[in-house]
């Protein structure tokens, strides 16, 4: 939490009950604590906010909401998804009458988004759920702290990011 240096050494059980703590490579390779983040993260997420509803999926109701009409394609990195994947949350949501799709007028191949009234039902029901989530995802941080770890978490993602694209 907010003060911890994060050196104290992780413990995991093995079957026959021993602990073993996290090997220092691992502790200190930041894939890996981004995994461990990641992991805890969909399972509070299926605990707190819902349990058939993914935060992809969430992002997406968000983004439409926000964007009514927005085209699929541009949407898919607003909300940190490749299209390809994109175009799979789409489908199943549209398929669970979250969304609709609309082709555009003047280019067949532009797929433009819309919220049914079940997606804006659906938003309405989990956004507290997901805004309590974040909230306790940094408790133990004072406002000062939680704007400079976002901020250092962002700079980290779009340089990640910019590793893939090169």
């Amino acid at each position: 939490m907010a003060g911890d240096s994060g050196k104290s050494a992780m413990v995991q059980r093995v079957d026959h009950g021993a602990e073993i703590a996290t090997p220092a490579r691992l502790a200190e390779a930041p894939g890996y604590v981004a995994r461990r983040l990641y992991q805890s993260y969909v399972a509070l997420w299926a605990r707190v906010v819902d349990p058939t509803l993914t935060g992809p999926q969430f992002s997406v109701l968000v983004a439409v909401n926000e964007h009514p009409g927005v085209d699929q394609g541009s949407l898919a990195s607003s909300v940190a998804l490749d299209r390809s994947t994109m175009a799979d949350v789409v489908r199943r949501m549209e398929n669970n009458g979250l969304i609709v799709r609309h082709t555009a007028l003047h280019d067949a191949r532009r797929k433009l988004l819309y919220l049914t009234e079940e997606g804006e039902r659906r938003l309405s029901e989990v956004n507290g759920r997901a805004r309590a989530l974040d909230e306790q995802l940094l408790g133990g941080y004072g406002p000062a702290e939680r704007e400079r770890l976002l901020r250092d978490l962002t700079v980290l993602a779009n340089h990640w990011d910019g590793l893939i694209e090169d």
